[in-house]
């Protein structure tokens, strides 16, 4: 994946679609208090096991906000999207498995891992927690998202990955993490 990035800068946000920015002010026993958070979209992200590569597949994409801290901005990620649509969390996970990775699968193929909280310093949006198996007869395009997005599917072999969770050169999410352990936890 190509990944030149120039001329990147921060700006105010103006007219914002995915998250507002808020003091938040309050009491906490009896002492005036703020704290400034984000209110984002939750989320869906989806743990794919390819069954006869024996290999997870994930997503590579470019963030700025990880480019802000470490220059290169690529991270490796569990495929997953924001809910933002008047469906059910497990029809949005199975519209993002097929944009983004290219497989089609049917709902009654996603199991329900859980839920948790992210970015809970400023942000507190939750996410839910999927896990599918796939393999090539489900494959209907190449993936790599819609519209603009610019997302590479890669598929990383079950053998690496526990090395691969630990491996603080890449960046990747926790929820890719625990996901993984899970995944050796209750699949292996």
């Amino acid at each position: 994946m190509e990944n030149e990035i120039k001329s990147f800068r921060l700006n105010p946000l103006e007219d914002p679609k995915f998250i507002t920015t808020s003091l938040a002010t309050y009491q906490q026993n009896g002492m005036a208090k703020s704290w400034e958070i984000v209110e984002a979209h939750d989320s869906v992200a989806i743990l794919i096991y390819h069954k006869t590569k024996d290999a997870f597949v994930l997503v590579k994409q470019f963030r700025p906000a990880v480019y802000l801290n470490n220059n290169e901005g690529l991270t490796i990620e569990l495929c997953a999207g924001i809910v933002d649509k008047n469906l059910s969390l497990m029809h949005i996970a199975a519209e993002e498995i097929e944009e983004e990775c290219g497989y089609r699968v049917s709902v009654d193929r996603l199991e329900k891992i859980t839920s948790f909280y992210t970015s809970v310093g400023f942000a507190g949006s939750k996410q839910m927690l999927y896990y599918t198996e796939v393999d090539e007869s489900m494959k209907v395009s190449e993936g790599g998202g819609v519209d603009d997005e610019q997302i590479e599917v890669l598929y990383l072999p079950t053998a690496e990955a526990k090395s691969f969770i630990f491996d603080e050169a890449v960046a990747k999410t926790p929820g890719l993490m625990f996901a993984f352990m899970w995944w050796f936890e209750n699949k292996k």
